[in-house]
């Protein structure tokens, strides 16, 4: 398989939102087709019609598109292997089947629902009896012919083992014993999901197969599959499970419980794209050096199958937010504010406020764009607060010398001939150095006058700056009043 060009497919179902899980395989998958120069596919897998969820197909379109993960072949591209959705090759795989059934590799298996749910009834993991597995061929054409339900099934080994060579995990071997003659087709005439999948992925030409470690299991069956029809094997690469922790520390596989788990839930948490993806690619790869933050193009250079690890993956929500700051932190301004201003306007609908200069003190402070409507909601309206707030040990100021400082601040700031960020600077710098106070003495009982916050982004001066000469000295003498009640 090495001088055959690389082909990767992602084959999500319907079903829902995409889970970090499926978009990490998706991105895994791309990325071993980029740097190998190879081919990504998209493929939808829509045969499991009553798990499939109405408009799912355009939210993987969506998800891929935000997460710049682009197919080369897809049923919206359209390519040279198509059709692309599951359902549309309906008629290619019945062919298949019973070409294993004419070759004895398979049969038609009559039983009814009612004496499979008995047997299950009856038996401990039994599974499956085989009753129908020898019946002549002449009766089985028969039984069909007539109309009889049926299913087609796999015959499976009933001696040996079955052994694989997994990209990550190595050597893999299965008793045959515990191979279940799997299911081709339904009653229904579509195939399983196990056969669709082997039949697309030969027809595809896909060369490289990710999925998760949960899988390595049921590859004996595909390998099987690819044996009875004489074909050549993927390579096969499963990734490890990624795991969430509780809040008391118990760690098992990543779910709700633990925190959002789709990427259309992390993004309206208010996590980037291009964040979520850089935290996914290093769930369970690691980079042959230290590097965390990663673009695109530079993951494409930097992945190699063999940095895949075997352990499980822990999805920390704190290291993903850090690295989601990280990305705001390093914007343009410009590029900030375009994506902060619908949050800012969520806490300020109107008013005068200067956009830019709102978004100027939030950029090196915030590590999710939802954390900011809450954060500057006290410039819209400010919130009701308790005087001992201008008591601060660092800042040298208490309820004593606070009433005096603030009047001091109101009576400089109200003189001022401009009101502009290097203006008010000056005032309060100067009035500090003239009344031989530390600078924070002044500037606390101010910051405190005009937020109500003991924590707030920017500090007094760009807070003063942002909210005008009119609304400051207006929470300035409210706050003078408090001080003095």
């Amino acid at each position: 398989m090495a001088d055959k060009k690389v082909r990767t497919r992602y084959a999500p179902s319907p079903t829902g939102s995409m889970h970090v899980g499926n978009l990490r395989t998706a991105l895994y998958e791309f990325l071993i087709a980029r740097s190998h120069g190879g081919t990504f596919i998209l493929r939808i897998e829509d045969t499991d019609r009553e798990r499939y969820v109405e408009g799912a197909v355009d939210l993987i379109y969506r998800t891929l598109a935000a997460a710049k993960i682009t197919h080369d072949e897809g049923p919206d591209v359209g390519g040279d292997f198509g059709p692309y959705v599951q359902s549309e090759r309906k008629d290619m795989y019945l062919p298949y089947a019973q070409k294993l059934i004419d070759e004895g590799k398979a049969y038609r298996c009559f039983c009814t629902k009612e004496r499979l749910e008995q047997l299950h009834e009856d038996s401990v993991g039994g599974g499956y009896d085989r009753h129908c597995r020898d019946i002549p061929k002449e009766e089985s054409d028969k039984m069909a012919a007539q109309g009889v339900p049926f299913v087609i099934r796999q015959k499976m080994p009933l001696e040996g083992s079955t052994t694989f060579e997994d990209e990550v995990y190595g050597t893999i071997t299965v008793e045959n014993s515990e191979l279940q003659d799997q299911i081709l087709i339904k009653t229904d005439g579509y195939p399983t999901y196990n056969f669709a999948n082997v039949i697309d992925d030969h027809t595809m030409g896909i060369t490289h197969v990710v999925r998760g470690s949960e899988y390595l299991s049921s590859t004996p069956k595909y390998n099987l599959l690819y044996e009875a029809f004489g074909w050549e094997k993927p390579k096969y690469i499963h990734l490890p499970l990624i795991m969430g922790k509780d809040s008391d520390g118990n760690i098992s596989k990543l779910s709700k419980r633990h925190g959002s788990t789709s990427f259309e839930d992390l993004t309206s948490e208010g996590y980037l794209p291009e964040a979520i993806i850089n935290y996914i690619a290093l769930l369970g790869w690691c980079p042959k050096d230290n590097q965390e933050i990663f673009t695109m193009d530079e993951l494409i250079k930097a992945f190699s199958i063999d940095g895949i690890s075997k352990s499980p993956a822990i999805f920390d929500y704190d290291k993903l937010e850090w690295m989601n700051g990280e990305y705001l932190h390093k914007m343009s301004a410009e590029q900030f504010l375009e994506l902060a201003a619908p949050y800012i306007r969520q806490a300020i609908p109107d008013g005068p406020v200067e956009l830019n200069k709102v978004a100027a003190i939030l950029q090196q402070r915030v590590t999710r764009l939802t954390q900011i409507p809450e954060t500057v909601a006290f410039l819209y309206e400010q919130p009701e607060y308790d005087k001992e707030l201008f008591v601060n040990k660092k800042s040298k100021t208490n309820l004593e010398n606070a009433p005096g400082i603030l009047e001091m601040v109101i009576d400089s700031l109200s003189a001022l001939p401009s009101w502009d960020y290097d203006s008010i600077h000056d005032c309060l710098i100067n009035l500090a150095k003239e009344k031989e106070l530390k600078n924070g003495t002044v500037m606390w009982p101010a910051r405190i006058a005009v937020s109500g916050k003991t924590v707030t982004p920017g500090g007094a001066i760009e807070i003063l700056d942002i909210l005008g000469r009119e609304e400051s000295l207006s929470r300035m003498k409210k706050g003078l009043k408090k001080l003095r009640a």
